[in-house]
């Protein structure tokens, strides 16, 4: 992680006055925290972390959280209303009740919480791409996905406040107002709970049977501790409270590091205002847009009937719900983490016109029920038909023009400590992100020449 980290840097120690206030209320609210390891902002990869005293083993409780503690639509002082508003509060984010709730309770200094969110003056969220202007976003970030999923992050924002929220602030003029309880002050606080939410997992039985997702929930202490690709903790749940656990040892002075998950740098600067430098992150990745496939299959068309071959193809391949408008091949550093999608989608666009006829007549159903290995390799994309390769090749190509500058370039800038130095974190944010999808694209490029 680069030193400004998740994120901004202050001039605080552990016992500054918020950080004292809310170790207080962790010990009211049932909260025990390891003796080992304290929350500071000195020495840490970003404003607030947690930091080792002692040396700690593997297996060892850093933390533990009672559920009474969390803060979500179950927990907070208004759960009977958004309990009983419920299915007017229903979106496509799923997120509106937990957002009701902090509303409610980080606007009010009275709150239980309050202790909490006084770790955030102002409740100033992370430097989040959306709240970067439209021009900066599209200098930094073209090519990347991340300007073009911010643009439809700030629309459904304002489209979920406006026709949900809203409304519902109106018709409880006892508990919001308007004027307090603002698009800004929403918009504000959605980058909270991408920034520092957490997720409670479904159990493989859970799944199976079908059930719903579990809403986002924040988890007071868990989240200040900052996120590598290469954790030392990891938090379990359970019915009694959350654990933070080490998952390899940690030496004294250290700084503990929580997981997000498996995440793209371009996801973590999305969703979290910061990028891990080249090498570090392991989960880099690189999307070429299906519809960019269907590009490059059309641009390699020799005539019009070849150029109808390819929409007839690119239809069925939707039908068959292998592909959409708005999907993406994603490729990471080793393996194609799509690796259905790709390879059924090049195997159909690069059929001979006979063998699409029976395919199509079949509906997508082959004879041949082999089922193909669930990892797709880079070592297998070389041993790949020449014409699917051909066909990669040229997406990937497609894929990179869409870059304002080239691989070369943001090397140069990266290889020269004194230019990348006078940068502004969101320039080395935007940059590692560039950086790490170009990569792998030339990587791509090269196993698919021929």
């Amino acid at each position: 992680m680069s030193p400004e980290g998740k994120r901004r840097k202050v001039a605080e120690d552990e016992q500054d006055a918020p950080v004292s206030v809310f170790l207080d209320w962790c010990k009211k609210a049932g909260i025990q925290l390891n003796s080992k390891v304290y929350i500071s902002a000195q020495n840490t990869v970003s404003q607030y972390g947690m930091l080792t005293r002692h040396d700690l083993p593997v297996g060892e409780e850093v933390f533990s959280i009672p559920r009474s503690a969390l803060l979500f639509q179950h927990t907070t002082r208004i759960q009977d209303l958004l309990e009983k508003e419920q299915q007017s509060l229903e979106s496509r984010s799923g997120w509106v009740p937990l957002l009701l709730s902090l509303l409610y309770e980080a606007a009010d200094p009275t709150s239980l919480w309050s202790p909490y969110f006084g770790l955030w003056p102002q409740l100033i969220p992370p430097d989040l791409p959306m709240f970067w202007s439209s021009e900066e976003r599209s200098r930094l970030l073209q090519g990347t996905g991340v300007a073009e999923a911010v643009t439809q992050d700030l629309e459904n924002i304002e489209q979920e406040y406006n026709t949900i929220v809203l409304p519902f602030i109106e018709r409880h003029p006892d508990v919001f107002c308007p004027k307090t309880h603002t698009l800004e002050l929403y918009k504000r606080l959605v980058a909270f709970v991408m920034a520092y939410s957490f997720q409670e997992p479904l159990d493989d039985e859970e799944e199976d049977s079908g059930k719903e997702v579990l809403p986002p929930m924040m988890v007071p202490v868990a989240d200040l501790l900052n996120h590598v690709a290469h954790h030392n903790t990891h938090l379990e749940f359970t019915p009694e409270c959350l654990r933070m656990i080490t998952t390899q040892p940690v030496a004294a002075g250290g700084e503990l590091f929580n997981t997000y998950g498996q995440m793209g740098n371009w996801q973590l600067l999305h969703m979290y205002g910061f990028s891990e430098p080249h090498p570090q992150n392991t989960n880099e990745t690189a999307d070429i847009q299906m519809v960019t496939l269907r590009d490059a299959a059309l641009q390699g068309a020799a005539s019009e009937e070849e150029r109808d071959q390819v929409h007839q193809r690119w239809d069925l391949l939707c039908h068959m719900e292998m592909v959409g408008e708005e999907g993406a091949f994603v490729f990471g550093c080793d393996e194609v983490l799509t690796e259905e999608e790709l390879r059924t989608s090049l195997k159909v666009m690069c059929m001979a016109a006979d063998e699409f006829a029976e395919y199509k007549e079949n509906d997508g159903w082959e004879e041949d029920d082999e089922e193909e290995e669930q990892t797709l390799t880079n070592q297998e994309i070389l041993q790949f038909p020449l014409s699917w390769r051909r066909l990669l090749h040229a997406a990937a190509k497609l894929t990179l023009s869409t870059y304002a500058t080239d691989l070369h370039s943001d090397q140069v800038i990266i290889d020269d400590a004194a230019a990348y130095a006078k940068l502004s974190p969101r320039e080395q944010y935007s940059l590692q992100v560039r950086y790490g999808q170009k990569r792998i694209l030339h990587q791509l490029l090269e196993l698919t020449r021929g």
